[in-house]
């Protein structure tokens, strides 16, 4: 039996039967709908679904894009992603395509699926130590976003969900370093921190944030002195402004709200120069420097963004399945908040 949640014209955004390209929700809801897409496509692998029962091609053919590659584990076979193309269609007027994307790659994230979970659980320990980017499934698709934008130019699009956000940050930061920004969709992508959001008293979290800021400055003036190299890599990224879509009640992306709104209060108080030392890098890196490591051989960490347009969608969640899942990212009359992020 197919789950619903497979089927377009069951779970998916149905009511998107006119797309405007140049509306936030409309790009929002395409880019969540593609990233189903590379879910579905496994899900098929693993059901032995193709032609006429296949269901993925459906989340991507109704918004007139081509499946043109799937991205394939080497350890496991399963498909983590896709990479699709838009074709405007010229019986279809619409003056808004010109902010189309050319290419989007879509990466899913965790399976919960005896096919898949083992190979997922192991990318998700080496995100948590912040060694995704020495996977092997990283590399492929860092492989093929940049074969694509060499071929493609920067009309490209990336978008991922959970774990696949994770991948997608990756990507995204890697092509701004080298001075390529492209544009960027991560849905609720995995934040490693305590869950400071989920304290209640304000006054509270706000102390402990502001003790760990001065104590993660004064960590990074130990290990790095007078070292700017940091900074400049930190700086080298701020226009880069990646979308980040977020739900207050999900513990596991919830932290970016903090991460972004922490940054306004230190200014407010007048400690900015240490809250834009601190953001820079964090505590648990800066300890493993210090003690475990030579300075600059971990990666930065992933959840180090100088700027973004966060959304978050205050919609009700009843339970974390739905406040984590891609699903409500396009569904209409959602109650969202949207603020833009800029380092500087």
């Amino acid at each position: 039996m197919v789950s619903e949640s497979d089927l377009f014209k069951v779970s998916g955004p149905v009511h998107l039967t006119s797309v405007n390209w140049n509306c936030p929700h409309h790009q929002r809801s395409i880019a969540a709908t593609l990233v189903q897409g590379a879910y579905v496509l496994e899900h098929d692998r693993q059901k032995n679904r193709h032609g006429p029962e296949a269901c993925a091609p459906a989340w991507w053919e109704n918004f007139h894009f081509e499946l043109i590659r799937k991205l394939v584990d080497v350890d496991d076979f399963s498909i983590f992603g896709a990479i699709y193309e838009f074709k405007s269609p010229s019986s279809i007027q619409n003056s808004s395509n010109g902010n189309a994307p050319k290419f989007v790659i879509a990466f899913r994230g965790n399976l919960f699926k005896k096919e898949s979970i083992s190979q997922d659980l192991k990318l998700d320990i080496r995100f948590l130590i912040n060694d995704l980017d020495r996977t092997p499934r990283f590399e492929i698709a860092m492989q093929a976003v940049r074969n694509l934008v060499s071929a493609g130019g920067q009309n490209v699009w990336l978008a991922g969900h959970s774990l696949g956000s994770a991948i997608t940050t990756l990507a995204g930061k890697n092509m701004a370093k080298t001075g390529i920004n492209l544009r960027t969709f991560l849905f609720n992508p995995p934040f490693i921190s305590a869950p400071l959001e989920r304290i209640k008293e304000e006054k509270v979290k706000q102390g402990i944030r502001i003790a760990k800021s001065f104590i993660t400055a004064g960590l990074a003036v130990a290990v790095r002195g007078h070292d700017n190299s940091s900074e400049g890599s930190f700086a080298m990224l701020a226009s880069w402004v990646p979308n980040l879509f977020v739900n207050p009640a999900d513990v596991i992306c919830s932290e970016y709200i903090g991460y972004f709104e922490h940054r306004k209060t230190m200014e407010k108080i007048g400690a900015g120069h240490i809250e834009k030392l601190a953001t820079q890098t964090s505590g648990r890196h800066m300890v493993r420097s210090l003690f475990l490591s030579e300075p600059g051989k971990e990666s930065e960490p992933l959840r180090l963004l100088p700027s973004a347009r966060l959304t978050r969608n205050l919609s009700p969640s009843p339970d974390f399945r739905q406040a984590h899942g891609i699903r409500q990212w396009w569904e209409p009359d959602l109650n969202l908040q949207c603020e833009e992020y800029i380092y500087n």
